[in-house]
């Protein structure tokens, strides 16, 4: 027989929501499961019955049934609606945006994504950039990211409808519309000239503060739906967002800090975003970035976490070749490398080992000496601004191609009834009667985060956003457990190549 979910308005009161369930009884139907996380319920009807549920003033939508049902644009999440006409000419200019985002999001979603490589956000040269240089990295950047959100936003919409029902994720759906609707008015045109590049950045910065929260907000959202799809859905669905997060706000941020680092805008110190005034920058990315450096940061900042948690400090060592340098992102690696000593130095304090260092190991990737390596050639600024000018950059002929970095500790190993699992957002480890937002597991920690909770508890949920941000460029996080003893854990990361 068919199923049908039944969803009302946000405002319908408990009197009109009993209403339709008497509208659809009188018209032959069944009530089933009642919802609690939406206003709305199931209803069953017997085969061949017509209903005009759709018509009752007081209903949103009437979907059928079933957990796989693709989640159509007929049906996508909307802000609450009027009967009234908008009430001024910019409300109805900002709701044609997103009508035109609705009906382009199948067209661009077909589209391949661009593969974004490092050598792709340094290629328009060395800040301070000319207006030439700086608008061809304004018209790149624009013919990446609607496609890119539109990729999002099809994914979302193939969720089960019940799921992207809930406020959480249906807040995310509606920024993404957003953001494509303030991006498609600018295709089909050229960025020529400085004054477009302004407007086309301040949109940049506006969709990088749009999607500040979005991580944290989706967990929320699966947390509150975690009846209705399954750990392995969600953890298949976030693996694919992150790294579709992780290159769509690089290519912004670095439009945005190139912006602030040019000639013609030059004040790296407004930037909305990160802009770094150092002559090995180019944007965001340090062209001699020393991993010893970063590891000793991050580890200074643990430990001070682990001493106000636990009393103890706990010391680590950096041997191997500690002068390394090559070319990524500070904020990646300085991520990455924070939630791995998290693990190690919480195991080594608990595992009673404070004694014992954890001992991090840099080793180079050797250079590619083939003919068709990778060699990235880029032209020096022709002027000179804050600490930016040809002759402040030094030689980066010993710049290494990658990294390898392995973190060695004594704190007991993983057991192996964890060990299957550290790479998934196992929020189904609640029970029925824990708090929604309850718990140390991964989706709890991580929508915690915008509310400002940082702590040493919950280790293991860095690991599968750890690992995203080390896979996107080509890198890669591996773990060894000798259970009773120790972890090592050897990260991988793919730099530029050789810059010239």
């Amino acid at each position: 027989m068919p199923s049908y979910i039944v969803t009302l308005k946000e405002d319908a009161t408990d009197e009109q929501i009993a209403a339709a369930k008497k509208q659809a009884q009188e018209q032959g139907g069944k009530i089933g499961h009642e919802y609690g996380i939406i206003k709305g319920f199931q209803v069953i009807f017997p085969e061949g019955s017509v209903h005009s549920l759709d018509s009752n003033e007081h209903v949103k939508a009437v979907e059928a049934d079933g957990e796989q049902q693709p989640y159509s644009s007929r049906h996508a999440p909307k802000e609450p609606s009027t009967s009234h006409p908008p009430r001024d000419a910019e409300h109805g200019r900002r709701h044609a945006r997103r009508s035109e985002a609705e009906d382009q999001v199948p067209m661009l979603a077909k589209q391949p994504l661009h593969s974004l490589s490092l050598a792709d956000l340094v290629k328009h040269g060395r800040p301070p950039l000319s207006a030439e240089a700086l608008l061809s990295s304004a018209r790149f950047t624009l013919s990446l990211l609607p496609i890119r959100l539109a990729h999002r936003i099809q994914a979302l919409r193939n969720l089960p409808y019940i799921v992207v029902s809930n406020k959480n994720i249906s807040k995310i759906y509606n920024n993404y519309q957003h953001s494509l609707s303030t991006l498609l008015p600018w295709q089909g045109r050229t960025i020529s000239n400085l004054e477009d590049e302004i407007r086309f950045t301040e949109v940049l910065a506006e969709l990088v503060q749009t999607h500040t929260d979005t991580i944290p907000i989706l967990a929320r959202g699966f947390l509150e739906c975690r009846k209705y799809i399954s750990a392995t859905e969600v953890t298949r669905f976030l693996d694919e967002h992150l790294r579709a997060r992780i290159g769509t706000r690089l290519v912004a941020e670095q439009h945005i800090a190139l912006h602030f680092s040019s000639q013609p805008h030059f004040d790296p110190g407004a930037s909305p975003t990160p802009c770094p005034e150092h002559p090995s920058y180019i944007g965001v990315i340090d062209t001699a970035l020393r991993p010893a450096s970063v590891v000793d940061s991050c580890g200074g900042f643990v430990a001070d976490i682990c001493e106000l948690n636990y009393g103890v400090r706990p010391e680590w060592v950096i041997d191997g070749e500690a002068d390394t340098t090559f070319a990524f992102v500070p904020m990646h690696l300085e991520y990455i490398v924070t939630e791995l000593l998290k693990n190690a130095f919480r195991a080594t304090v608990e595992n009673h080992m404070n004694r014992e260092p954890i001992v991090i190991t840099i080793a180079a990737e050797p250079p590619d000496m083939r003919p068709h390596a990778s060699h990235i050639g880029l032209s020096l600024p022709t002027e000179t601004r804050g600490a930016f000018g040809g002759d402040a950059i030094a030689p980066l002929d010993d710049n290494a191609p990658g990294v390898t970095i392995r973190i060695r500790d004594r704190g007991g190993g993983i057991s192996p009834e964890v060990l299957p699992h550290i790479w998934g957002y196992s929020f189904t480890t609640f029970s029925e009667a824990d708090e929604v937002l309850g718990g140390d597991d991964a989706l709890s920690v991580i929508s915690n985060a915008s509310n400002g909770n940082s702590s040493i508890a919950g280790l293991g949920y860095g690991l599968p956003l750890s690992r995203a941000y080390a896979e996107y460029f080509g890198g890669g996080i591996g773990v060894q457990s000798l259970h009773g003893w120790g972890t090592d854990v050897y990260l991988k990361l793919k730099g530029v190549g050789k810059i010239e």
